[in-house]
């Protein structure tokens, strides 16, 4: 395909957005029929009434109870656990509440509750093909329907992540391998932005996990399976985050600053994850080989990584940045292709700075220098890459500079 032809297959979710909106639920689930629901969160969400009332209460009847078993490593065997739930139970839909680790646990639920095997076997499989066996085409997974209460931008995706430990004590966590999955029947039915439910949450939290939804705005523009349509929301997505993240460490976050926030997201998160691309890329490369060495949060990661990598990429490649300085409205006519990497460069660390994240990689526990060449390696295999800007070629020892000045 020549420069002004692209094709973009999209069925993302249908978005409930504003204060109280998870009330619909129970409606929601009327219309599709629906009638045996499952609540999927962790187990300090669920402990905490001033969330769960309301999703209980908008699913009304139609709830017959909660998975808790959730955690950040989103262990395979947590899934394995849910899914013996969902078939034991007879459930037919599964409400994801929380962060992305909730989400991405419900999707591995919907694809395990056909795998009616010993766990050790799934894990086997899916050592030896690299993937997750999903149904075949045709077949109908669960319905999920999204409640994230954190801004990472996960709910208008197809795909998760997993950890595959049966026994993950005394492993250390980047020897734990991992396994993803990707099918446009994980796309989630529906997904509820509550601005109530976002408002319990933290605002440290929010910040961090707000770190990681910005950037996959800023990488929908410089990947390189941009088009048009991706471009029109990820623009005014990155706009409304880089206005709207430095009220999230006020001292009392407003709903129409948080409304504000919430649609940035989705606007940003918008065609990130199709049947043929999924548009994450550079940044979150460096992100994964930061987040599964250390015990370190991915948002933090990205506060760290986002522009340092931006830097690199602007020494490599053209990475778009007249459009991301449009999208930050720090365009200048004027200024030259440098002037403007570094006006961009500088937005994004704006941002995070008024997020009160971290801006050094050692500041995380148990980081090294002489971790680096090991890190650089991890972000190279990174399947994230393959989406990065045309024409970048990375190097061992470029990646490893970046990481000297994340220093």
């Amino acid at each position: 395909m020549n420069g002004n032809s692209f094709i973009f297959e999209y069925e993302p979710s249908t978005i409930h957005h504003g204060p109280g909106i998870v009330g619909n639920l129970e409606s929601v689930l009327d219309r599709h029929d629906l009638s045996r629901a499952l609540i999927v969160t962790d187990g300090n969400l669920s402990a905490v009434p001033v969330v769960m009332d309301p999703v209980k209460n908008g699913a009304g009847d139609r709830l017959v109870g909660t998975f808790d078993g959730v955690t950040p490593e989103k262990y395979l065997k947590t899934a394995y656990e849910g899914a013996r739930r969902v078939r034991d139970e007879e459930i037919d839909a599964l409400i994801a509440l929380g962060g992305g680790s909730s989400l991405d646990i419900a999707k591995q639920i919907s694809v395990l509750v056909g795998h009616d095997r010993p766990l050790d076997d799934v894990v086997d499989e899916i050592l030896e093909r690299e993937a997750m066996l999903l149904p075949e085409e045709g077949v109908q997974l669960i319905d999920i329907f999204a409640v994230p209460t954190t801004l990472p931008g996960a709910d208008l995706s197809q795909v998760a992540g997993i950890k595959l430990s049966l026994d993950p004590a005394g492993q250390a966590k980047s020897e734990i391998p991992s396994a993803g999955v990707s099918d446009s029947r994980l796309m989630p039915t529906v997904v509820f932005h509550d601005l109530e439910l976002f408002a319990t949450t933290p605002e440290r939290v929010l910040a961090r996990s707000a770190m990681n939804g910005f950037d996959k705005g800023i990488e929908m523009l410089y990947t390189k399976h941009h088009n048009p349509i991706t471009d029109g929301t990820a623009v005014r997505g990155v706009r409304l985050l880089y206005e709207g993240l430095p009220a999230i460490t006020a001292e009392s976050t407003s709903e129409d600053d948080l409304a504000r926030i919430v649609r940035g997201i989705a606007a940003a998160q918008y065609g990130l994850s199709t049947p043929n691309a999924y548009r994450a890329s550079v940044i979150h490369s460096f992100g994964h080989a930061i987040a599964r060495n250390y015990e370190v949060q991915q948002g933090v990661a990205h506060a760290i990584a986002a522009p340092h990598v931006l830097r690199y990429l602007f020494e490599q490649v053209d990475g778009r940045r007249d459009l991301l300085a449009e999208a930050f409205r720090v365009q200048d006519e004027t200024a030259t292709a440098e002037e403007t990497a570094d006006a961009v460069v500088a937005a994004v660390a704006a941002t995070r700075d008024a997020l009160d994240l971290p801006s050094q990689l050692q500041t995380i526990e148990g980081t090294e220098r002489s971790h680096f060449p090991d890190l650089a390696q991890a972000v190279i295999e990174d399947p994230f890459m393959d989406a990065g800007p045309r024409r970048l070629e990375a190097t061992q020892s470029d990646i490893e500079s970046v990481f000297e000045r994340m220093w």
